[in-house]
């Protein structure tokens, strides 16, 4: 067994048992990858793939058991050279932080700014993607940490720490006929067509749930992945905005009106979420510190512990 195999595995199982797929992923052959994984079958004495012909279709309960160790083996190893990173070079480096727009553009500017004022030699990588995206960039170890406010919190996988908690807005052109509307109504609301994040994005689902939840039926003109775009069309006078609040700037939105609406829809947190198991650059506990001073290094690590390691501390270790 080494560790080409294991990545061998671990890269057909990615690419959906597609063998092709593995090979180039890897910069390999596919009878290489072919080769590779007979190997390890033959050295272990069980099948770990589903077969149809040549064809994968998926695991056998061998592989399933196996593609977990894998996972965790990889990591290590990963986690491996990072530790000799942080001790060869404790400010240098690099940091990837997966995010949405709203994040990058509303909520991390000043933490970024005081953590390239702490670590200048740090490259910070601040890749932009949807919350889906996000899951799976931590998950495979592309992103050393995710800020969003949907699907990070409901993975086993990920240790994930509320970050601030936020109200969705209604924003319109001044002049608007709900400026006079005291307090503004989901029914008022609903009487013009409406301009908000695209499904998945910002906490939208809690927007269709409160119109759901009082029994309207929203006229959605326009949906988009970030709010500047919202507010430009808003402005234009297609549609009533509904937005993030902290999007909202007055003195640069100064064509559009913020209403008071936060008893329209519930509460969202925004979550930062970190793989169990992945090991952090001092400078990335620094990065977390920077956004929730409340939370301590020893916490974040606590937090992160894989699963098997969390049974060991709670003393439920599986009997030998």
């Amino acid at each position: 067994m080494n560790f080409q195999q294991l990545r061998i595995i671990h890269e057909t199982v990615r690419q959906n048992y597609n063998l092709t797929d593995a090979a180039n992923a890897l910069f390999t052959s596919q009878s290489g990858v072919s080769k590779h994984i007979k190997d390890l079958e033959d050295e272990l004495g069980v099948e770990l793939f589903v077969r149809k012909g040549k064809r994968l279709l998926g695991l056998t309960d061998p592989g399933r058991e196996l593609v977990k160790i894998v996972e965790r083996i990889l990591l290590d190893a990963k986690n491996v050279k990072r530790l000799a990173e942080q001790f060869s070079n404790r400010d240098k480096g690099r940091l990837t932080v997966a995010t949405t727009h709203t994040q990058a553009q509303y909520a991390l500017p000043s933490v970024v700014t005081l953590f390239k004022q702490a670590f200048p030699q740090v490259h910070l990588v601040l890749h932009q993607a949807s919350p889906g995206e996000i899951v799976s960039m931590l998950l495979d170890g592309v992103a050393d940490i995710g800020i969003a406010t949907e699907a990070l919190e409901s993975v086993a996988e990920l240790a994930s720490f509320p970050y601030y908690s936020w109200h969705h807005a209604v924003i319109v052109p001044h002049g608007h006929p709900l400026e006079s509307v005291h307090p503004l109504t989901l029914e008022a609301i609903a009487e013009f067509p409406v301009i908000t994040y695209h499904e998945g994005f910002t906490g939208r689902a809690g927007i269709d749930q409160a119109f759901a939840k009082a029994g309207l039926l929203l006229d959605i003109a326009m949906s988009a992945l970030d709010a500047d775009v919202i507010k430009t069309y808003v402005e234009l006078g297609l549609g009533v905005g509904i937005v993030a609040s902290m999007a909202f700037n007055p003195v640069r939105d100064v064509r559009l009106n913020l209403l008071d609406s936060s008893h329209l829809f519930e509460k969202n947190t925004t979550n930062i979420s970190i793989r169990r198991g992945h090991y952090l650059r001092g400078y990335a506990y620094r990065f977390i510190e920077l956004c929730l001073p409340s939370l301590s290094e020893s916490a974040i690590r606590s937090g992160v512990k894989p699963a098997a390691d969390i049974e060991l501390d709670n003393g439920n270790a599986p009997l030998p």
